[in-house]
């Protein structure tokens, strides 16, 4: 079974295969730090799997606002257009929470919180804390992963 785990300390996500690691990509983390609670914008530790895939066949640097295609293409001068967008790019893994209490349920519910893996503008640094609680990749990396993860699969993300 193929499952996810995310190092907060490392900046790093794991694509593991019965315990065989297929792929490392570094990612970007919440500048917050970890932590559940709805408005921290931490990133959520825990055990979660992956309860949606969004934005297959969309073109690579696509644009989503509420999950949804917005028809955009991301570009340096959109950027600058939209200078306070948290710009949501390529394709979407959704996160929930396994966790009653701890990062699922009440005020600590991660897919309510909108917690995804999620691909970020060129210029986003990864390696780096900097998200207001998802993880950011490269565009081609979420591309990969997402071809490579079903629906369902298992994600542990630790501090």
């Amino acid at each position: 079974m193929r499952r996810i785990e995310i190092s907060i300390p490392e900046q790093s996500l794991a694509l593991l295969e019965d315990g065989h690691l297929l792929k490392r990509y570094s990612v970007s983390t919440s500048r917050n730090g970890p932590g559940e609670r709805e408005g921290s914008f931490c990133t959520p530790r825990g055990e979660h799997i992956v309860r949606a895939r969004i934005g297959g066949g969309q073109p690579m640097k696509a644009v989503f606002v509420e999950r949804r295609p917005t028809g955009e293409i991301w570009t340096p001068e959109l950027a600058v257009r939209f200078p306070e967008r948290d710009w949501i790019l390529t394709r979407i893994l959704w996160l929930s929470g396994r966790e009653p209490g701890k990062n699922r349920l009440g005020e600590v519910d991660t897919m309510r919180r909108c917690i995804y893996i999620h691909g970020s503008p060129d210029t986003a640094q990864m390696g780096k804390p900097g998200s207001i609680g998802c993880i950011r990749m490269r565009n081609t990396e979420i591309a990969e992963l997402f071809e490579l993860v079903p629906p369902y699969s298992p994600v542990r993300i630790v501090a």
